[in-house]
């Protein structure tokens, strides 16, 4: 449950796919002058270093970002919030959810960021910038559930476990059922992997089952080396902001090319 490192994994193409409709999201989210709440279940270390040792091990930075970073104008919020962090950083840094997140919201919001393992924790809070932002060692599902609904009620939740213990995916269609019990008007997004062995597919069947109005997105794209097991991404939303379906779309159409 701790062993998962997200540093080998930084940048690829899964990342760009969650980090463009997560960007998309929150942009069209604080065009309102009115405070959001922000959470995080699985916030990872927050920064992370394309020309580091574990980036260059697999290479899947080399085959996400690197190689697709012009699909994302200048204007784009993924691309706004990359140069925010590779300003404050160096060129070579990427920032996971948690420092997008930090690039896109306003000195009003509050962002909650939930991490079990102890040495993510510790980065994580060096990388976050001085603003207000709680960052929890705890377990990121019960977080989920215990601080909603929060206040202010508008906001976003990421959910976006490792996947490594198999019982995540047997215990995220309810708990995003009692979420949205609890938290009717968040947007709350989950992030899954697209496997070879299907073994998200009962999970991603009944979410679609349970909420038809939710935004469900997937993309596909080669594995990143031979028996690599990721095939693709998944992106499930409820409560999806205005404009984030034409986000999805286009980037449909970016991913079929590759």
């Amino acid at each position: 449950m701790l062993s998962y490192q997200h540093a080998y994994h930084a940048g690829n193409l899964a990342d760009v796919h969650k980090h463009a409709l997560h960007s998309s999201a929150l942009d069209y989210l604080t065009r309102k002058d009115k405070a959001l709440s922000y959470f995080e279940t699985h916030a990872g270390r927050g920064l992370y270093h394309l020309d580091g040792i574990e980036a260059r091990k697999t290479g899947e930075a080399a085959q996400g970002i690197a190689r697709v970073a012009d699909w994302f104008a200048p204007d784009h919020p993924y691309a706004r919030a990359r140069a925010v962090v590779a300003a404050a950083h160096g060129a070579a840094a990427y920032p996971g959810s948690p420092l997008i997140a930090a690039a896109l919201l306003r000195g009003f919001d509050n962002m909650t960021l939930a991490e079990l393992h102890p040495a993510e924790v510790s980065a994580l809070r060096q990388a976050m910038p001085q603003r207000y932002v709680q960052v929890l060692q705890e377990d990121g599902l019960a977080m989920a559930l215990s601080r909603t609904p929060p206040e202010p009620r508008r906001g976003l939740m990421l959910i976006d476990p490792s996947y490594e213990v198999k019982t995540d995916y047997d215990r995220i269609s309810d708990l995003i059922a009692k979420l949205h019990r609890k938290w009717n008007v968040g947007v709350i997004m989950l992030w899954y992997p697209v496997l070879a062995n299907l073994a998200y597919l009962m999970m991603a069947q009944a979410l679609r089952m349970r909420f038809p109005d939710a935004l469900s997105h997937e993309v596909r794209f080669p594995p990143a080396r031979p028996g690599h097991g990721m095939i693709g991404s998944g992106i499930f939303v409820l409560n999806p902001p205005f404009g984030l379906q034409d986000e999805a779309t286009r980037l449909t159409a970016r991913y079929a090319g590759l």
